[in-house]
């Protein structure tokens, strides 16, 4: 590797070759690498250098001399100081292309097969990739004695106050912002986080797309939450489609959003979505995937990996409350699922209980560890299907799938890096049939894949 020559504060001529992993514009100078926050594929700028680190350097855009005939205008106000979305400012077909070609960047980095050679499907977009997701956590705060919400600017502490965000459902900014509105009329106390004094840091929304359900969760420093009878009414009467009102403590000075209690204010403990024929319940604190709609064309693009006639006995790794498994029940033999986090499980298995499966069990464990343990009883799986966390798959896991040996691997990753890693590993035994990549997420620099493995020796 050439050592960086360029100086910080220098500016040079740059044309941006393809987009990084986090959206930004890349391109070379003197063969160093570069990257350029808000730069598109094509472009044509002058950059000045802010930042050098060994393997490249970070700028910023000085002039443009060539835009992208892809360059159109963001629809948010804010977008250039929010921060939330990278890609506002891309066609959205491009920026399909562009995620498509990320995927590829992570496997020549990461795996030694040739990526040429693999089947890289075109991305699956979305016919309407505004307005996609179902729940909003948008920190409060006061600025000339007015209550706002929203996020912290890019690389900033500086609270930007977001009352229509463009890629949020319309039902969780019209919540906010008529929350936000209560909490200044009834005058409640609004933390500070530099003088840790006030109580409500965050408004949380949550919306079920095909129910209509709102839940709304207010985040607070402290339990005794002033005027809290005063506060509720006013949340019914102003918001009569708020099916549950909740309360989480979180006093710890953490980036992390919930704390560990939560108490039900008002209605019910959980609101109901509709995935398909499913439904699921869902209590504060219970993930579940952010963009409904895709979240379907993802689970139908693991059905189609796992190919199942029936027969199949199917390990649902990292399992959560269960979805990606009931999604292949009715098509499969037996699904066995799995995740450390044991109210995860429970949730599972009621949703199991709800929909009357009676061919799906879920266990509290590590699949590295279940999984031998039910080789040894006798029963071994057909399908693995494996949506681990960014980090990828366990070590230990991978070297359990690559001594079990099931027929089909279905790996469903939120982050091409470590799948491109985890694939790496598995290719000792399997081949690679497809990629096909899911825009999960619109308007931002991540890629959802499905990737189908067979077992080749």
């Amino acid at each position: 590797m050439t050592a960086i020559t360029i100086q910080k504060g220098q500016q040079f001529p740059l044309t941006i070759k393809r987009l990084g992993i986090n959206g930004e514009g890349v391109g070379y100078f003197k063969k160093q690498v570069v990257f350029v926050p808000g730069a598109l594929p094509g472009e044509e700028v002058v950059v000045e250098a802010t930042n050098i680190y060994p393997k490249y350097a970070e700028a910023k855009i000085v002039r443009m001399r060539r835009p992208s005939p892809n360059r159109v205008k963001p629809r948010c106000p804010v977008y250039e100081q929010c921060g939330g979305c990278q890609l506002q400012h891309f066609d959205y077909h491009a920026q399909l292309e562009a995620k498509r070609d990320i995927v590829i960047q992570a496997l020549e980095r990461h795996c030694r097969l040739p990526h040429a050679s693999l089947d890289i499907r075109p991305t699956i977009g979305m016919d309407d990739p505004w307005h996609y997701r179902n729940k909003s956590q948008f920190q409060v705060g006061k600025r000339n004695e007015k209550v706002i919400a929203g996020l912290y600017g890019m690389g900033s502490h500086r609270l930007i106050d977001i009352s229509e965000c463009v890629i949020q459902h319309q039902v969780t900014n019209r919540v906010t912002n008529i929350v936000k509105t209560i909490l200044e009329d009834l005058r409640i106390p609004i933390y500070n986080e530099k003088k840790r004094t006030g109580v409500v840091r965050t408004i949380v929304a949550r919306v079920g797309f095909q129910t209509g359900d709102v839940q709304v969760v207010l985040i607070t420093a402290k339990k005794e939450l002033p005027r809290k009878e005063l506060l509720i009414a006013e949340i019914k009467r102003r918001l009569p489609e708020v099916k549950s009102i909740v309360q989480n403590i979180n006093g710890q000075k953490t980036s992390l959003i919930f704390g560990e209690e939560t108490i039900l204010l008002e209605g019910e403990e959980y609101i109901e979505e509709v995935l398909g024929d499913l439904s699921f319940e869902l209590s504060a604190r219970a993930f579940f995937q952010l963009n409904p709609i895709q979240t379907v064309k993802l689970y139908d693009e693991v059905k189609k990996a796992a190919a199942l006639t029936g027969q199949e006995r199917v390990v649902d790794a990292y399992c959560g409350v269960g979805t990606i498994g009931l999604w292949l029940a009715r098509d499969a033999k037996e699904v066995r699922g799995m995740d450390t986090i044991p109210e995860a499980i429970d949730d599972a298995r009621k949703n199991a209980e709800r929909h009357g499966f009676k061919n799906v069990t879920y266990a509290v464990g590590k699949a590295e560890e279940l999984l031998p343990k039910w080789v040894k009883e006798g029963w071994k799986p057909d399908v693995v299907i494996v949506d681990p966390p960014r980090t990828g798959c366990d070590d230990a896991l991978l070297r359990t799938i690559l001594q079990v040996k099931p027929q089909t691997v279905v790996y469903v990753s939120c982050n091409p890096s470590s799948l491109a890693r985890d694939i790496d590993t598995l290719s000792k035994r399997y081949r690679v049939d497809y990629i096909q990549p899911v825009d999960m997420f619109p308007h931002t620099s991540h890629v959802e894949c499905v990737a189908k493995l067979t077992l080749s020796m």
